[in-house]
């Protein structure tokens, strides 16, 4: 691991433990050269299935897309850079499961609603009205009847 401020090659593993539910290692390393600290992170490399997206085109999937939308839609909102972090990851890992090559863009919605219902309701309406298409202030006002009533259950 290069150092990111001086480059040097030689760097040690100050400590070691385990985020995101085990998925990954945080390690707290130290430059030999110039004495600074910094911290990486580490998991094993599965793959994701491509998307599929609603007109047939297939693109890869992008992480930071994902993050951006859901960042977008809980703008404002009280939800720590942390918890989305472990909001990305389990959808990363669901689809990593279905151990598909290939997965309808869909999939990948209900996935994000799913998080985002879990961590603030609000940004879930938010990212329902654009990934969903309402049109009129009826759609909106039926999610949120079926958001109060899934919630009372």
């Amino acid at each position: 691991m290069h150092c990111p401020f001086c480059n040097a090659v030689d760097t040690k593993v100050i400590d070691s433990r385990l985020v995101a539910d085990g998925n990954q290692v945080r390690r707290r390393r130290e430059c030999l050269t110039c004495s600074e600290r910094f911290t990486t992170y580490e998991m094993a490399e599965l793959l994701i299935p491509r998307l599929v997206k609603r007109d047939g085109s297939r693109e890869p999937f992008n992480e930071e897309k994902l993050r951006a939308g859901m960042s977008k839609a809980l703008e404002k909102r009280p939800v720590s850079m942390e918890q989305i972090e472990e909001s990305v990851t389990r959808i990363k890992l669901r689809l990593r499961a279905t151990g598909e090559r290939e997965i309808k863009s869909l999939v990948l919605g209900e996935e994000v609603m799913h998080e985002l219902r879990e961590l603030d309701e609000i940004a879930y309406i938010r990212f329902a009205s654009v990934y969903r298409h309402f049109k009129d202030l009826n759609e909106f006002r039926e999610e949120i009847e079926r958001l109060e009533t899934t919630d009372k259950h």
